[in-house]
């Protein structure tokens, strides 16, 4: 909790307590305990059974939404809760982990509830023309997505603190497409339920569901050992070359800042930050002598350490979910202006993602400390790229770094050397714009 900014903590504890205030009803309503019951343990059951390790509760939403269509709103808003907080949380802090995903679950059921109960859902739902009960299920699932979106764009600018205008962008379109889906097996599970085949009948329901579920745990088991690999990669690079150790982390987080500012979706910018982080990894095919070399390279040394983009991209040539980000990896030493290697690319002719690449690599080069020269400030680094946009770099990205960097800062733990971006310039000692 103490490693969660002040808003954050403000934010979540505010959300708890509406959740709580929401599921206060059930103590005191006409609750139908044993339905509760039964779909708190089953929601519980299954969110143990179909998750990989790693990822957050409440991608099994079937049971929850089955919830939404048998119960009152308080009591609905009850189901996900034992389950949430308990549910396996690999990142700390765990416990306040646990009680987000309670709270926000609790919301978006109660919210869910109370439309489908104001439209006239539980009605429909029991009468012989099954198709009325459609709409209100249909308005009931996009309250729930809503408040879900609502909710994580709340979380990700206070404790992510990602801007506030870009906070909730793509939230709830990602969010629908798997409400709805479940939301139609949660209200086969409904409509089975209060049929006179009961319960058992409902329960038939959740076996195509944990097919598709398991299917999705294992997509995320291989998109883990795939991210395990680059970490890998990084490990050996940042063990290889001492001065740039933590090099390729900032670069993926600036690339990142890059690719917000411009208004990329989502999975363009995780991209991005594959890239970034990558973007380095050929020099596992450079001589260490040369890479920790004190003082200037000779013209052939540098001709040599000029290779890495090439080494990096056969590297990674069979990684397929890197997309684009080869192609960074491969050209983000090339120059605008048709001066850069390996292959002088000019203008448009260089890819996007290697033009954001190009500016972050070249912002933490000089915002660090190097074997050659001491680190400039944030301040000197933007006017250095300033003064090379047009040449070296792409203006629309060194303009899009310098808006990301004025609103969000570059904080210490992104830099090597400090909160203001790196000690200042040696004198007499240049800082090019060119990493090496």
């Amino acid at each position: 909790m103490r490693s969660m900014p002040a808003w954050a903590r403000v934010y979540i504890l505010c959300v708890a307590l509406a959740g709580a205030a929401c599921a206060a009803p059930v103590l005191s309503g006409r609750t139908p305990w044993p339905t509760v019951a039964f779909l708190v343990a089953l929601y519980a059951g299954c969110e143990r059974l179909t998750l990989p390790r790693g990822l957050t509760a409440g991608t099994f939403f079937p049971v929850l939404l089955a919830g939404v269509f048998l119960l009152p709103p308080a009591a609905a808003a009850l189901v996900a809760v034992p389950g949430a907080l308990l549910a396996r949380v690999d990142r700390r802090p765990r416990q306040v982990r646990r009680l987000w995903r309670a709270a926000q679950l609790a919301l978006a059921s109660w919210a869910a509830a109370a439309v489908y109960g104001v439209l006239g859902g539980p009605a429909a739902g029991a009468a012989p023309d099954f198709p009325q009960v459609l709409a209100p299920a249909g308005a009931a699932l996009l309250a729930f997505s809503a408040a879900l979106a609502a909710l994580d764009g709340g979380i990700l600018a206070t404790a992510e603190r990602i801007p506030v205008r870009g906070a909730w962008r793509g939230l709830f379109p990602r969010s629908l497409a798997p409400v709805a889906v479940h939301g139609l097996a949660g209200l086969m599970m409904a409509v089975l339920w209060t049929s006179p085949y009961g319960p058992p009948a409902a329960l038939l329901v959740l076996l195509p569901m944990g097919v598709s579920c398991w299917a999705f745990a294992q997509y995320h088991r291989e998109r883990a050992a795939h991210q395990a690999t680059i970490r890998a990669l990084v490990q050996a690079v940042d063990l290889k070359d001492k001065y740039t150790r933590g090099h390729s982390e900032r670069v993926g987080r600036a690339s990142v800042m890059i690719a917000r500012e411009l208004g990329m979706d989502d999975e363009r910018i995780e991209v991005l930050r594959f890239a970034g982080i990558l973007h380095d990894v050929g020099k596992l095919g450079v001589p260490t002598r040369l890479l920790r070399k004190d003082g200037p390279l000779t013209p052939a040394e540098r001709r040599v350490i000029e290779l890495h983009p090439e080494y990096g991209h056969e590297m990674v040539r069979g990684i397929g979910f890197l997309g684009e980000a080869r192609a960074a990896i491969l050209h983000h030493h090339e120059r605008i202006d048709g001066s850069g290697y390996p292959y002088g690319l000019a203008g448009a002719q260089i890819p996007e993602c290697a033009r954001v690449v190009a500016v972050a690599d070249a912002f933490d080069a000089m915002t660090s400390t190097r074997s050659y020269r001491r680190a400039r400030p944030v301040s000197s680094a933007l006017e250095e790229l300033a003064r090379c946009a047009g040449a070296q770099f792409d203006p629309a990205m060194v303009a899009a770094l310098a808006r990301a960097l004025g609103r969000d800062g570059w904080h210490p733990g992104v830099t090597s050397d400090g909160p203001e971006g790196g000690l200042p310039a040696a004198r007499g000692v240049p800082a090019p714009a060119v990493p090496r």
